[in-house]
Protein backbone atom coordinates (compact mmCIF):
# COMPACT_ATOMS: atom_id res chain seq x y z
CA UNK A 1 0.00 0.00 0.00
CA UNK A 2 1.46 3.48 -0.90
CA UNK A 3 1.18 5.87 2.53
CA UNK A 4 1.81 9.54 2.02
CA UNK A 5 2.70 11.31 5.18
CA UNK A 6 2.26 15.10 4.92
CA UNK A 7 3.07 17.82 7.39
CA UNK A 8 0.70 20.52 5.45
CA UNK A 9 2.21 23.87 4.06
CA UNK A 10 0.91 26.54 6.60
CA UNK A 11 1.37 30.44 6.47
CA UNK A 12 4.54 29.69 4.08
CA UNK A 13 5.04 33.12 2.99
CA UNK A 14 6.01 34.15 6.84
CA UNK A 15 8.20 31.70 7.93
CA UNK A 16 8.52 27.87 9.12
CA UNK A 17 5.51 27.03 11.03
CA UNK A 18 6.28 24.36 13.81
CA UNK A 19 3.40 22.07 13.84
CA UNK A 20 4.90 19.58 16.18
CA UNK A 21 5.95 22.45 18.51
CA UNK A 22 3.87 22.05 22.12
CA UNK A 23 2.27 25.32 21.11
CA UNK A 24 2.37 25.36 17.26
CA UNK A 25 3.42 28.52 15.77
CA UNK A 26 6.26 29.89 13.59
CA UNK A 27 8.17 31.02 16.93
CA UNK A 28 9.85 34.20 17.55
CA UNK A 29 13.01 32.12 17.58
CA UNK A 30 13.07 30.67 14.34
CA UNK A 31 12.71 26.83 16.14
CA UNK A 32 11.16 24.00 13.78
CA UNK A 33 10.86 20.85 15.26
CA UNK A 34 10.95 17.71 13.67
CA UNK A 35 7.65 16.20 12.80
CA UNK A 36 8.58 13.52 15.01
CA UNK A 37 4.61 11.42 15.48
CA UNK A 38 4.36 11.44 11.48
CA UNK A 39 8.38 10.40 10.85
CA UNK A 40 7.80 7.68 13.60
CA UNK A 41 4.42 6.18 12.11
CA UNK A 42 5.88 6.17 8.95
CA UNK A 43 9.28 4.47 9.69
CA UNK A 44 6.82 2.30 11.50
CA UNK A 45 4.73 1.60 8.49
CA UNK A 46 8.14 1.55 6.25
CA UNK A 47 8.97 -1.58 8.34
CA UNK A 48 5.56 -2.68 7.87
CA UNK A 49 6.64 -3.15 4.05
CA UNK A 50 4.10 -0.56 3.00
CA UNK A 51 5.39 2.24 0.40
CA UNK A 52 5.93 5.18 2.07
CA UNK A 53 6.24 8.77 0.82
CA UNK A 54 7.16 11.73 3.34
CA UNK A 55 6.79 15.56 2.93
CA UNK A 56 7.43 18.20 5.16
CA UNK A 57 5.88 21.31 3.56
CA UNK A 58 6.99 24.32 6.28
CA UNK A 59 10.55 22.78 6.28
CA UNK A 60 11.28 24.50 2.93
CA UNK A 61 8.71 26.17 3.63
CA UNK A 62 6.56 25.19 0.95
CA UNK A 63 3.07 26.77 0.04
CA UNK A 64 -0.03 25.14 -0.89
CA UNK A 65 0.79 24.96 -4.99
CA UNK A 66 4.21 23.88 -4.17
CA UNK A 67 2.94 21.36 -1.83
CA UNK A 68 1.25 20.09 -4.32
CA UNK A 69 3.22 19.86 -7.45
CA UNK A 70 5.22 17.53 -5.13
CA UNK A 71 2.84 15.72 -3.91
CA UNK A 72 1.36 14.83 -7.64
CA UNK A 73 5.26 13.37 -8.64
CA UNK A 74 4.63 10.61 -6.31
CA UNK A 75 0.95 10.15 -5.29
CA UNK A 76 -1.65 8.44 -7.42
CA UNK A 77 -6.14 7.71 -6.99
CA UNK A 78 -5.48 4.94 -4.55
CA UNK A 79 -3.01 6.17 -1.87
CA UNK A 80 -4.04 6.74 1.81
CA UNK A 81 -2.93 10.20 2.76
CA UNK A 82 -1.79 10.78 6.01
CA UNK A 83 -1.99 14.70 7.15
CA UNK A 84 -1.00 15.84 10.39
CA UNK A 85 -2.31 18.61 11.95
CA UNK A 86 -2.72 21.47 14.70
CA UNK A 87 -5.21 23.34 16.59
CA UNK A 88 -4.17 26.97 14.79
CA UNK A 89 -4.14 25.70 11.68
CA UNK A 90 -7.16 22.95 11.46
CA UNK A 91 -9.27 24.74 9.47
CA UNK A 92 -6.03 25.32 6.82
CA UNK A 93 -5.17 21.44 7.08
CA UNK A 94 -8.57 20.12 6.67
CA UNK A 95 -8.76 22.51 3.30
CA UNK A 96 -5.47 21.61 2.66
CA UNK A 97 -7.02 17.60 2.66
CA UNK A 98 -9.83 19.42 -0.14
CA UNK A 99 -7.16 20.18 -2.17
CA UNK A 100 -5.86 16.86 -2.68
CA UNK A 101 -9.25 15.18 -2.78
CA UNK A 102 -9.84 17.29 -5.71
CA UNK A 103 -7.14 15.41 -7.31
CA UNK A 104 -7.40 12.02 -5.85
CA UNK A 105 -11.04 11.24 -6.05
CA UNK A 106 -10.28 7.67 -4.60
CA UNK A 107 -8.23 8.21 -2.57
CA UNK A 108 -7.88 7.94 1.44
CA UNK A 109 -7.20 10.64 3.74
CA UNK A 110 -6.78 10.42 7.52
CA UNK A 111 -6.24 13.27 9.65
CA UNK A 112 -3.41 12.61 12.94
CA UNK A 113 -2.52 14.53 15.87
CA UNK A 114 -3.54 16.13 18.78
CA UNK A 115 -6.25 18.51 17.84
CA UNK A 116 -8.11 15.83 16.21
CA UNK A 117 -7.45 13.69 18.79
CA UNK A 118 -9.35 15.85 21.00
CA UNK A 119 -11.81 16.87 18.79
CA UNK A 120 -12.56 13.90 16.46
CA UNK A 121 -16.36 14.45 15.29
CA UNK A 122 -15.69 18.22 14.97
CA UNK A 123 -12.52 17.90 12.97
CA UNK A 124 -14.81 15.61 10.57
CA UNK A 125 -17.68 17.65 10.21
CA UNK A 126 -15.51 20.71 8.33
CA UNK A 127 -15.43 18.03 5.06
CA UNK A 128 -16.56 15.24 3.62
CA UNK A 129 -12.87 15.21 1.96
CA UNK A 130 -11.24 13.96 5.20
CA UNK A 131 -12.63 9.93 5.89
CA UNK A 132 -11.45 9.18 8.99
CA UNK A 133 -9.17 10.81 11.82
CA UNK A 134 -6.71 8.63 14.18
CA UNK A 135 -7.07 9.22 17.82
CA UNK A 136 -4.30 9.04 20.20
CA UNK A 137 -0.91 7.83 18.89
CA UNK A 138 -1.20 6.65 15.75
CA UNK A 139 1.90 4.44 14.39
CA UNK A 140 -0.07 1.49 15.03
CA UNK A 141 -3.76 2.77 13.55
CA UNK A 142 -2.14 3.99 10.32
CA UNK A 143 -0.58 0.61 9.90
CA UNK A 144 -3.71 -1.31 10.68
CA UNK A 145 -5.84 0.70 8.25
CA UNK A 146 -3.23 0.55 5.75
CA UNK A 147 -3.00 -3.15 5.59
CA UNK A 148 -6.95 -3.05 5.91
CA UNK A 149 -7.37 -0.84 2.50
CA UNK A 150 -4.85 -3.11 1.19
CA UNK A 151 -6.36 -6.13 1.56
CA UNK A 152 -9.86 -4.64 0.92
CA UNK A 153 -11.06 -5.61 4.21
CA UNK A 154 -13.38 -3.81 6.66
CA UNK A 155 -11.98 -0.65 7.37
CA UNK A 156 -14.18 -0.44 11.00
CA UNK A 157 -12.17 -3.40 12.44
CA UNK A 158 -9.04 -0.93 12.63
CA UNK A 159 -8.98 0.13 16.65
CA UNK A 160 -7.96 3.97 16.90
CA UNK A 161 -9.64 5.89 14.24
CA UNK A 162 -13.39 7.84 14.51
CA UNK A 163 -15.58 7.58 10.84
CA UNK A 164 -18.30 9.35 9.65
CA UNK A 165 -20.97 7.13 9.08
CA UNK A 166 -23.88 8.57 7.48
CA UNK A 167 -25.32 11.35 9.89
CA UNK A 168 -23.21 10.20 12.65
CA UNK A 169 -19.70 8.93 13.80
CA UNK A 170 -18.08 5.63 14.41
CA UNK A 171 -15.39 5.20 16.91
CA UNK A 172 -13.56 1.65 16.00
CA UNK A 173 -12.34 0.97 20.16
CA UNK A 174 -9.33 2.39 21.47
CA UNK A 175 -5.87 1.32 19.56
CA UNK A 176 -3.48 -0.07 22.67
CA UNK A 177 -0.22 2.26 23.09
CA UNK A 178 2.88 0.71 21.55
CA UNK A 179 4.78 -0.96 24.42
CA UNK A 180 7.51 -2.48 22.42
CA UNK A 181 9.16 1.10 21.70
CA UNK A 182 12.44 -0.81 20.71
CA UNK A 183 10.10 -2.49 17.76
CA UNK A 184 9.70 1.02 15.99
CA UNK A 185 12.95 2.22 13.94
CA UNK A 186 15.05 5.14 14.62
CA UNK A 187 13.76 8.57 13.82
CA UNK A 188 17.32 9.21 12.84
CA UNK A 189 17.45 7.35 10.03
CA UNK A 190 14.14 8.09 8.75
CA UNK A 191 15.21 11.64 8.75
CA UNK A 192 18.61 10.18 6.67
CA UNK A 193 16.64 8.55 4.14
CA UNK A 194 13.62 11.45 3.63
CA UNK A 195 14.78 15.14 4.89
CA UNK A 196 17.57 17.03 5.81
CA UNK A 197 18.26 18.28 9.36
CA UNK A 198 19.50 21.81 8.21
CA UNK A 199 16.60 22.44 7.38
CA UNK A 200 15.33 22.52 11.23
CA UNK A 201 16.04 24.43 14.41
CA UNK A 202 16.21 24.62 18.51
CA UNK A 203 17.12 27.40 19.77
CA UNK A 204 18.70 25.67 22.84
CA UNK A 205 20.75 23.57 20.67
CA UNK A 206 23.53 23.25 18.60
CA UNK A 207 22.58 23.39 14.96
CA UNK A 208 21.62 21.28 13.41
CA UNK A 209 20.46 18.89 15.56
CA UNK A 210 18.38 15.57 15.71
CA UNK A 211 15.29 15.26 17.80
CA UNK A 212 14.52 11.99 19.35
CA UNK A 213 12.37 10.24 21.75
CA UNK A 214 13.69 7.92 23.82
CA UNK A 215 10.21 7.30 25.43
CA UNK A 216 6.88 8.01 25.48
CA UNK A 217 3.92 9.02 28.37
CA UNK A 218 4.89 11.11 31.35
CA UNK A 219 3.26 9.78 34.71
CA UNK A 220 2.57 13.57 35.84
CA UNK A 221 -0.37 15.35 35.51
CA UNK A 222 0.07 19.14 34.68
CA UNK A 223 -3.31 20.27 33.33
CA UNK A 224 -1.68 22.27 30.73
CA UNK A 225 0.61 19.80 28.86
CA UNK A 226 -0.86 18.43 25.44
CA UNK A 227 0.54 15.26 24.33
CA UNK A 228 0.11 13.61 27.63
CA UNK A 229 -3.39 14.43 28.05
CA UNK A 230 -4.36 13.94 24.12
CA UNK A 231 -1.60 11.98 22.41
CA UNK A 232 0.30 9.20 24.10
CA UNK A 233 -1.20 8.88 27.79
CA UNK A 234 0.47 8.64 31.89
CA UNK A 235 1.99 5.47 31.90
CA UNK A 236 5.80 5.87 31.22
CA UNK A 237 7.22 3.82 28.46
CA UNK A 238 10.65 3.31 27.03
CA UNK A 239 13.15 2.10 24.91
CA UNK A 240 16.06 0.35 26.02
CA UNK A 241 19.33 1.59 26.73
CA UNK A 242 20.75 -0.62 24.66
CA UNK A 243 18.26 0.69 21.84
CA UNK A 244 18.78 4.19 22.41
CA UNK A 245 22.60 4.14 22.57
CA UNK A 246 22.28 2.44 19.22
CA UNK A 247 20.82 5.58 17.93
CA UNK A 248 23.21 7.46 18.93
CA UNK A 249 25.96 5.79 17.36
CA UNK A 250 23.85 5.87 14.08
CA UNK A 251 24.12 9.58 14.55
CA UNK A 252 27.25 9.94 15.26
CA UNK A 253 28.18 7.48 11.91
CA UNK A 254 26.13 9.05 9.68
CA UNK A 255 25.66 12.76 10.39
CA UNK A 256 28.94 14.27 10.38
CA UNK A 257 27.59 17.99 10.84
CA UNK A 258 25.67 17.07 13.73
CA UNK A 259 26.74 17.40 17.38
CA UNK A 260 24.06 16.92 19.60
CA UNK A 261 20.58 15.10 19.75
CA UNK A 262 17.63 16.87 21.54
CA UNK A 263 15.76 14.32 23.40
CA UNK A 264 11.99 15.31 23.13
CA UNK A 265 10.65 13.10 25.75
CA UNK A 266 8.07 15.18 28.00
CA UNK A 267 10.62 13.85 31.57
CA UNK A 268 13.25 11.85 30.10
CA UNK A 269 14.71 11.68 33.55
CA UNK A 270 11.60 9.86 35.26
CA UNK A 271 13.10 6.45 35.48
CA UNK A 272 16.86 6.97 37.13
CA UNK A 273 18.02 3.40 36.81
CA UNK A 274 17.53 3.93 33.23
CA UNK A 275 18.89 7.19 32.77
CA UNK A 276 21.92 6.16 34.55
CA UNK A 277 22.23 3.02 32.19
CA UNK A 278 22.02 4.91 28.97
CA UNK A 279 24.72 7.05 30.45
CA UNK A 280 27.15 4.23 31.36
CA UNK A 281 26.68 2.97 28.27
CA UNK A 282 27.30 6.07 26.34
CA UNK A 283 30.67 7.14 28.24
CA UNK A 284 31.32 3.23 27.57
CA UNK A 285 31.07 3.35 24.02
CA UNK A 286 32.67 6.85 24.04
CA UNK A 287 29.98 8.53 22.47
CA UNK A 288 30.45 11.70 25.11
CA UNK A 289 33.14 12.93 23.08
CA UNK A 290 31.37 12.22 19.80
CA UNK A 291 28.30 13.85 20.87
CA UNK A 292 26.45 16.38 23.09
CA UNK A 293 22.31 15.83 23.72
CA UNK A 294 20.18 17.58 26.22
CA UNK A 295 16.89 16.93 27.79
CA UNK A 296 13.85 17.79 29.37
CA UNK A 297 14.19 17.42 32.68
CA UNK A 298 11.77 17.43 35.84
CA UNK A 299 12.95 19.82 39.08
CA UNK A 300 13.12 16.33 41.28
CA UNK A 301 16.61 15.45 39.30
CA UNK A 302 18.99 14.36 41.73
CA UNK A 303 22.74 15.64 41.69
CA UNK A 304 23.90 12.30 41.44
CA UNK A 305 22.31 11.88 38.07
CA UNK A 306 23.42 15.35 37.11
CA UNK A 307 26.84 13.94 37.26
CA UNK A 308 26.31 11.30 35.53
CA UNK A 309 25.04 12.61 32.62
CA UNK A 310 27.24 15.34 32.53
CA UNK A 311 29.75 13.12 32.00
CA UNK A 312 28.00 11.21 29.83
CA UNK A 313 27.69 14.57 27.13
CA UNK A 314 24.23 16.20 28.52
CA UNK A 315 25.48 19.50 27.72
CA UNK A 316 21.46 21.50 29.29
CA UNK A 317 18.41 20.13 30.76
CA UNK A 318 15.00 22.14 30.16
CA UNK A 319 12.60 22.14 33.69
CA UNK A 320 9.41 23.33 33.39
CA UNK A 321 9.23 25.94 36.37
CA UNK A 322 6.29 27.57 35.25
CA UNK A 323 5.32 29.94 38.44
CA UNK A 324 7.03 31.33 41.71
CA UNK A 325 4.10 31.09 43.36
CA UNK A 326 2.63 28.10 44.90
CA UNK A 327 -0.94 28.32 44.96
CA UNK A 328 -0.71 28.59 41.19
CA UNK A 329 1.77 25.23 40.84
CA UNK A 330 -0.59 23.69 43.06
CA UNK A 331 -3.69 24.68 40.65
CA UNK A 332 -2.06 23.50 37.57
CA UNK A 333 -1.32 19.86 39.53
CA UNK A 334 2.26 20.81 38.45
CA UNK A 335 3.20 18.32 41.90
CA UNK A 336 6.76 20.91 42.58
CA UNK A 337 7.62 23.27 44.95
CA UNK A 338 9.16 26.68 44.79
CA UNK A 339 12.07 25.40 47.27
CA UNK A 340 12.83 22.88 44.47
CA UNK A 341 13.81 25.15 42.23
CA UNK A 342 16.72 26.63 43.91
CA UNK A 343 18.35 23.34 44.85
CA UNK A 344 17.96 22.14 41.52
CA UNK A 345 19.48 24.92 39.61
CA UNK A 346 22.39 25.20 42.15
CA UNK A 347 22.97 21.38 41.68
CA UNK A 348 23.13 21.79 37.90
CA UNK A 349 25.07 24.72 38.04
CA UNK A 350 27.60 22.59 40.01
CA UNK A 351 27.38 19.17 37.82
CA UNK A 352 28.30 21.87 34.93
CA UNK A 353 24.71 21.42 33.20
CA UNK A 354 23.11 24.69 31.71
CA UNK A 355 19.43 25.09 32.63
CA UNK A 356 17.27 26.86 30.04
CA UNK A 357 14.00 27.24 32.43
CA UNK A 358 10.11 27.66 31.13
CA UNK A 359 7.89 30.17 32.61
CA UNK A 360 4.36 30.53 31.92
CA UNK A 361 1.64 33.27 32.80
CA UNK A 362 -1.79 33.38 32.72
CA UNK A 363 -3.05 29.69 34.97
CA UNK A 364 -5.61 29.57 37.32
CA UNK A 365 -4.98 32.34 40.32
CA UNK A 366 -2.83 34.52 38.14
CA UNK A 367 -2.81 38.27 39.38
CA UNK A 368 -0.06 41.07 38.34
CA UNK A 369 1.30 40.28 41.77
CA UNK A 370 1.79 36.73 40.52
CA UNK A 371 3.63 37.48 37.36
CA UNK A 372 6.02 39.66 39.50
CA UNK A 373 6.91 36.44 41.92
CA UNK A 374 7.16 34.40 39.16
CA UNK A 375 10.02 37.33 37.21
CA UNK A 376 11.64 37.92 40.41
CA UNK A 377 12.22 33.89 40.89
CA UNK A 378 13.67 33.93 37.44
CA UNK A 379 15.88 36.80 37.70
CA UNK A 380 17.28 34.83 41.40
CA UNK A 381 17.90 31.46 39.80
CA UNK A 382 19.59 33.00 36.54
CA UNK A 383 19.51 29.79 34.38
CA UNK A 384 21.70 29.98 30.85
CA UNK A 385 18.43 30.93 29.50
CA UNK A 386 14.69 31.29 30.07
CA UNK A 387 11.64 31.65 28.19
CA UNK A 388 8.76 33.53 29.12
CA UNK A 389 5.31 32.82 27.45
CA UNK A 390 1.31 33.19 28.25
CA UNK A 391 -0.88 29.60 28.64
CA UNK A 392 -2.58 28.60 25.60
CA UNK A 393 -4.79 26.11 26.77
CA UNK A 394 -5.69 22.94 23.75
CA UNK A 395 -8.68 21.32 23.03
CA UNK A 396 -8.36 18.12 24.95
CA UNK A 397 -6.58 19.55 28.30
CA UNK A 398 -8.05 20.20 31.71
CA UNK A 399 -6.38 24.08 31.08
CA UNK A 400 -9.17 24.14 28.18
CA UNK A 401 -12.07 22.80 29.74
CA UNK A 402 -11.46 25.00 32.60
CA UNK A 403 -10.77 28.11 30.33
CA UNK A 404 -14.34 27.55 28.25
CA UNK A 405 -15.85 26.70 31.20
CA UNK A 406 -15.33 29.94 32.49
CA UNK A 407 -15.39 32.02 29.25
CA UNK A 408 -11.66 33.11 29.44
CA UNK A 409 -10.75 31.47 25.73
CA UNK A 410 -10.91 32.59 22.49
CA UNK A 411 -13.37 29.89 20.89
CA UNK A 412 -12.02 30.88 16.77
CA UNK A 413 -8.89 28.13 16.53
CA UNK A 414 -7.62 30.34 13.60
CA UNK A 415 -7.02 33.01 16.63
CA UNK A 416 -4.71 30.92 18.13
CA UNK A 417 -1.78 32.51 15.65
CA UNK A 418 -1.75 35.79 14.56
CA UNK A 419 -2.01 36.56 10.89
CA UNK A 420 1.54 36.36 10.64
CA UNK A 421 1.87 32.63 12.16
CA UNK A 422 3.49 33.75 15.54
CA UNK A 423 1.51 33.08 18.59
CA UNK A 424 -1.68 34.72 19.81
CA UNK A 425 -2.69 35.25 23.38
CA UNK A 426 -6.22 33.67 23.52
CA UNK A 427 -7.10 33.85 26.99
CA UNK A 428 -7.93 36.95 29.36
CA UNK A 429 -8.15 36.45 32.64
CA UNK A 430 -10.83 38.57 35.30
CA UNK A 431 -8.37 41.43 36.01
CA UNK A 432 -5.62 40.18 33.83
CA UNK A 433 -6.16 40.76 30.03
CA UNK A 434 -4.38 38.61 27.48
CA UNK A 435 -2.31 42.11 26.26
CA UNK A 436 -1.47 42.67 29.88
CA UNK A 437 0.26 39.11 29.81
CA UNK A 438 1.77 39.68 26.33
CA UNK A 439 3.34 42.50 27.94
CA UNK A 440 4.37 41.28 30.96
CA UNK A 441 6.15 38.06 29.20
CA UNK A 442 7.44 40.99 26.26
CA UNK A 443 8.85 43.11 29.32
CA UNK A 444 10.54 39.81 31.32
CA UNK A 445 12.43 38.71 28.44
CA UNK A 446 14.40 42.01 28.11
CA UNK A 447 14.45 42.50 31.18
CA UNK A 448 16.37 39.03 31.68
CA UNK A 449 18.60 39.12 28.58
CA UNK A 450 19.77 42.47 28.46
CA UNK A 451 20.72 42.73 31.79
CA UNK A 452 24.67 43.73 31.17
CA UNK A 453 25.98 40.79 33.98
CA UNK A 454 23.90 38.29 31.20
CA UNK A 455 25.64 39.48 28.67
CA UNK A 456 28.83 39.46 29.83
CA UNK A 457 28.05 35.74 31.00
CA UNK A 458 26.76 34.60 27.25
CA UNK A 459 29.97 36.21 25.97
CA UNK A 460 32.16 34.44 28.45
CA UNK A 461 30.29 31.10 27.34
CA UNK A 462 30.86 31.48 23.35
CA UNK A 463 34.53 32.23 23.72
CA UNK A 464 34.92 29.08 25.97
CA UNK A 465 32.62 27.34 23.78
CA UNK A 466 32.50 28.53 19.94
CA UNK A 467 29.74 26.31 18.91
CA UNK A 468 27.69 27.71 21.59
CA UNK A 469 28.40 31.14 20.59
CA UNK A 470 27.20 30.11 17.09
CA UNK A 471 24.00 29.47 18.14
CA UNK A 472 23.59 31.70 20.72
CA UNK A 473 23.49 34.29 18.16
CA UNK A 474 21.36 32.33 15.42
CA UNK A 475 19.09 32.79 17.91
CA UNK A 476 19.50 36.13 18.86
CA UNK A 477 18.69 36.92 15.64
CA UNK A 478 15.83 35.63 15.71
CA UNK A 479 14.70 37.38 18.79
CA UNK A 480 16.50 40.83 18.56
CA UNK A 481 13.19 42.52 16.86
CA UNK A 482 10.97 41.14 19.73
CA UNK A 483 13.40 41.80 22.36
CA UNK A 484 13.79 45.50 21.52
CA UNK A 485 10.32 46.42 20.34
CA UNK A 486 8.57 48.85 22.73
Amino acid sequence: MKIYFINPPFKAEYGKFSRESRSPAITKSGALYYPLWLIYAAAYCQKGGHEVHFLDAPAKPLNEDEAMSVITSSADDYTLFVLDTSTPSIKSDVAFADKIRAVYPHAYIVLVGTHPSACAEETLGYSSSVDAVAIGEYDETIRELADAIGRKSDITQVRGLCLRRGDGFLHTGVMPMVKDLDGIPFASAFIKEFLNERDYFFAAATYPSIQIFTGRGCPFHCNFCVYPQTMHGHVFRARSAENVVQEFEYIAANFPDVHEVVIEDDTFTVNKKRVLEICRLLVERGMQHRLRWLCNARVNLDFETMCAMKKAGCRLIIPGIESGNQQILDNIKKGTRVGQFYEYVANAKKAGLLVHACYMVGNKGETKETMAETLKLALKLNTDTAQFFPLIPYPGTEAYDWARQNGFIESDYSKYCLPDGTHNTVLSLPGLSAGEMVAFCNMARRKYYLRPQYIFHRLCVGLSHPSDLKRSIKAFGKLKHYLFAK
